[in-house]
């Protein structure tokens, strides 16, 4: 047992000697023997602890945990140490060796012969749909909406001069406006002396539109910046809200960029339009998101490749890509979406037996991916009012096939039987009126039997009381008689009450 205790204090770094006077001294204890080492003076030992002792203060113990990790040594007789105190801390950290390179840190590509493969990214951008990690990183690679970013366009000669104003962006979802922010963001950079802020109407409270405020005044006194503040689905913001950022937006500490799919008109409050210019996008048309189609299969480092877990090449046919295109309703972020989901299905097809030949997105992949054409619509939003507008307009100009198309997309996007069909009965009256009376008939029946059966049934009454109204002839003789009895009404000074004995 003396023996292993000599042992180890000798692979600890302690000559043979000293290890069997510090054990005698210490009673057999390895850890007051160790002690005993460190503390060791000129040859000369201190004396052994008693129980007595236990009264005065104890010294404190050295660190000694840093000696049981060598590995032992079969050698018994090591050098002698010219100094027994334990070395400090600092010097312990300078001269441990640096750490091994991570196993799992990789190179952004891997070479095969003279073609470069994107290696697996991080775990964080593998995660993010296709769709956020495409979004474009600066306004040239913005597509479909030229009208507003052509060269010589408002808005990007105003970032060219560094004179961006306060403006809106209102469109369709997908159709680039958070992208087109960001983009506005990377471009005024420290150069033009802007500072960006970015805040969700879904997220973002009263404090949340005060802090970004507050701050922007201190750093336009402090550092002479102007705050960049986007603010996307601002139609969701109150009118207390919206009222938060007039003056900031009046004295110039802001710049404001809002985004919504809602009428303007309709969601924000007049002061805050008066101060802002509202850009307008359009949905994007098959060839633009063609070419975001081909980005995503094309760009290695932030496009299908990175989506799956091995690196895959991969094509689109013609086929696929028009479909794929002309199913969307406009929408990139449709579009990008189920083209991932497309390349996944294509990536584990079973037919693929070559390796190296690049995984083929068939009709069937994108089919599959997008189970069915993708309909821009929203029950009390902007579209319900854009769909039936174009219903009556297409039952106006006595065109009965586009008015069963408006029927059936709105039906399809979801909207209540029961309120195309009071609409029906309105337009019965205003628009044929005298010039086929039985119209309103057939408009009521409609609703009545609307009202007795619902869908899926009632879709085929609606599209007969459309058809017949579509067909009928036109008058709004009554309409418009109604009008000038109304306005007759409203200019008639004093109550004129009609002499009976006249009549």
């Amino acid at each position: 047992m003396e023996t292993e205790k000599i042992e180890q204090l000798v692979n600890m770094g302690f000559p043979a000697n000293l290890a069997a006077e510090s054990l005698a001294a210490a009673a057999g204890d390895l850890i007051k023997a160790t002690d005993w080492l460190l503390n060791h003076d000129n040859g000369r030992p201190p004396p052994p602890e008693t129980p007595s002792s236990s009264s005065s203060p104890q010294a404190v113990q050295p660190k000694i945990n840093r000696f049981f990790n060598i590995h032992p040594k079969k050698d018994h007789n090591p050098p002698p140490l010219t100094h027994h105190r334990a070395a400090p801390a600092e010097e312990e950290d300078c001269q441990s060796p640096p750490p091994p390179p991570h196993p799992n840190k990789r190179p952004k590509f891997a070479q095969k012969g003279d073609e470069k493969i994107a290696q697996k990214p991080p775990a964080r951008a593998a995660h993010a749909p296709l769709s956020e990690r495409m979004r474009p990183r600066d306004l040239d690679e913005v597509v479909g909406q030229d009208h507003l970013l052509s060269p010589g366009s408002l808005l990007r000669s105003a970032i060219s001069a560094g004179r961006l104003p306060s403006i809106v962006l209102w469109g369709p979802p997908g159709t680039g406006k958070t992208s087109i922010a960001r983009a506005i963001a990377a471009s005024c950079g420290p150069s033009l002396l802007h500072r960006f802020v970015s805040l969700s109407a879904v997220t973002a409270g009263v404090k949340d539109v005060r802090d970004a405020v507050d701050e922007a005044r201190k750093t336009k006194q402090s550092a002479g910046k102007r705050t960049v503040l986007f603010l996307d689905e601002v139609h969701r913001f109150n009118k207390a809200q919206q009222d938060s950022f007039l003056p900031v937006i009046e004295d110039g500490s802001i710049i404001f960029i809002g985004a919504t799919t809602e009428n303007p008109s309709f969601h924000l409050i007049t002061p805050l339009l008066s101060r802002c210019r509202v850009l307008t996008l359009n949905p994007l048309k098959p060839q633009h998101l063609k070419t975001l189609i081909n980005r995503a299969i094309h760009d290695l480092s932030r496009g299908l490749p990175v989506s799956l877990k091995t690196p895959v090449k991969f094509e689109i046919n013609a086929d696929s890509s028009e479909f794929l295109s002309s199913q969307s309703d406009g929408d990139a972020r449709v579009v990008l979406n189920a083209l991932e989901i497309a390349a996944i299905s294509a990536s584990e097809n079973p037919q693929k037996l070559n390796p190296d030949s690049p995984a083929v997105i068939t009709l069937d992949h994108v089919k599959e991916a997008l189970q069915c054409k993708h309909l821009n619509y929203d029950r009390a939003g902007e579209e319900h009012y854009n769909l039936i507008s174009a219903l009556h307009k297409s039952m106006r100009g006595s065109d009965p096939d586009a008015s069963i198309y408006w029927l059936t997309r709105m039906l399809e996007g979801g909207e209540q039987p029961l309120y195309i069909a009071r609409r029906l009965v309105r337009f019965a009256s205003e628009d044929v009126g005298l010039a086929d009376p039985m119209a309103l008939t057939q408009a009521v029946s409609c609703y009545h039997a609307c009202h007795f059966i619902g869908m899926p049934e009632c879709n085929v009454v609606l599209g007969q009381c459309v058809a017949y109204l579509a067909l009928a002839p036109k008058s709004i003789a009554v309409y418009r008689a109604m009008q000038l009895a109304g306005r007759a009404v409203s200019e008639s000074v004093g109550q004129n009450e009609p002499d009976l004995t006249k009549y």
